[in-house]
């Protein structure tokens, strides 16, 4: 009965309720955003940086070498000599190395050059097809399989660049040996071949011995220990002057971790960032964006809890006779406490549940525009139980803080005198 009148009060004053519910589903749609994200942010970055305890790479910013041979999402500081960086991945402190060469990209999805221990390093597992094996091989990620409608077989060009408009080189097709299946990491969203296909597409000199591996697979019975071996015996020939971007280095101890970083830069002209580090100083710039964000929004929420408590202290003067016939026909001082907190508590769970939606509806479209731009996305759907189960409490609290006031007055309401002077 106190429940139903509560309700029925709540939108006696439709402009009012309005209010109050748009400026409470702002403050918690702002804060249900920037819960969703940080998480997913950081365990997406988290998640790729696993195994990588260093990143050789071309002198410049070490967060802009982190950014664009981890996590594919900018530009490369430059390129290294192979033979030079050779010599460090073949160092008894390094347990694995895996190199990288960018240059090309299809549609936007980057073509890297790589081994096999690439895919093994992100433990994506083949859906279909095999690992490649030649030049002009490439096994593709389940998102650029998705979006570009790829299958194992099928053969595309490459543009040259990062850029989705540059250069179509015709001269070599790509052909499709293998597809991956879906990781949630960065591997999703790139094409990977070996290195020599790198550069045997940028180095014009080689292109007529570069065709020679441009075969059509179909209906084509390889064996894949000769090719293996072929590829090996490429690597080691020719490699003056060759280049590639970036190696992930990781350590039997963590002496090299602790001592590389320094010797690198030293000894060479290129540097060795850790992603650990690199990671944390973003976390950290990051953070103080969202700090602000979530001061802004804790901001709205307070204005909104003031906004009702206004609502319903305004409303009390209009509403004493009604308080008062209340009591006449048998409700109790409590129940008149009872039924203020409650339209309070109403607006506070309206403007709560209508902010979880139209978070998640936000968190959609950025997640949409973090796709085309980088390559990234994220979950909607997620639910981060604890913060968010903290966010509703906290909701409740500046309804109840929002109604103790109104809810007082109405429960210290002078029957007699109040019917007297109606």
């Amino acid at each position: 009965m106190i429940t139903k009148l509560a309700w029925k009060n709540t939108w006696f004053k439709p402009l009012n309720t309005t209010l109050s519910i748009i400026l409470l589903t702002a403050s918690v749609a702002i804060i249900t955003v920037l819960i969703l994200l940080q998480k997913q942010f950081e365990e997406k970055f988290s998640s790729n940086a696993d195994g990588i305890d260093l990143v050789l790479g071309a002198q410049g910013s070490p967060l802009q070498l982190i950014l664009s041979s981890v996590y594919q999402v900018d530009a490369p500081t430059g390129n290294i000599d192979y033979q030079e960086a050779h010599k460090w991945m073949t160092n008894p402190f390094v347990k694995t190395a895996i190199p990288l060469a960018f240059g090309d990209n299809y549609h936007g999805f980057k073509i890297v050059g790589t081994t096999v221990n690439f895919i093994e390093h992100y433990e994506a597992i083949l859906r279909t097809g095999r690992p490649f094996s030649d030049n002009f091989e490439v096994v593709i990620g389940s998102a650029v399989a998705k979006k570009m409608n790829l299958k194992t077989g099928d053969k595309f060009f490459g543009s040259h660049g990062d850029a989705e408009e540059g250069e179509v080189h015709e001269e070599h097709a790509y052909h499709v040996v293998g597809v991956l299946s879906e990781t949630g990491k960065v591997i999703d969203n790139l094409i990977l071949s070996d290195i020599p296909s790198v550069w045997a597409m940028h180095d014009s000199h080689e292109h007529g011995e570069g065709e020679m591996h441009d075969h059509d697979h179909e209906g084509h019975d390889h064996d894949h220990s000769e090719a293996h071996e072929h590829h090996h015996e490429e690597e080691g020939q020719n490699l003056e002057g060759k280049e590639i971007t970036a190696v992930f280095l990781k350590f039997r101890n963590k002496m090299g971790i602790v001592t590389w970083p320094r010797m690198i830069p030293q000894n060479t002209k290129m540097q060795a960032a850790s992603p650990a580090i690199e990671i944390n100083r973003l976390f950290t710039l990051f953070g103080v964006g969202l700090q602000a964000l979530q001061y802004l929004a804790y901001g709205i929420m307070l204005i909104s809890g003031i906004s009702i408590f206004i609502a319903l202290y305004n409303t009390l003067k209009e509403r004493k006779y009604e308080f008062a016939l209340l009591r006449v026909n048998g409700a109790t001082r409590f129940q008149l406490l009872y039924l203020v907190v409650v339209e309070s508590l109403i607006l506070c769970v309206l403007g709560f549940l209508f902010g979880t939606i139209v978070g998640r509806i936000a968190l959609m479209y950025i997640s949409g525009s973090s796709e085309d731009e980088f390559k990234m996305t994220f979950n909607p759907f997620e639910f981060v139980w604890e913060k968010e189960g903290f966010l509703f409490l906290l909701t409740i609290f500046v309804g109840i803080l929002a109604a103790v006031i109104p809810a007082v007055k109405a429960y210290r309401l002078n029957i007699s005198k109040t019917l007297a002077n109606a």
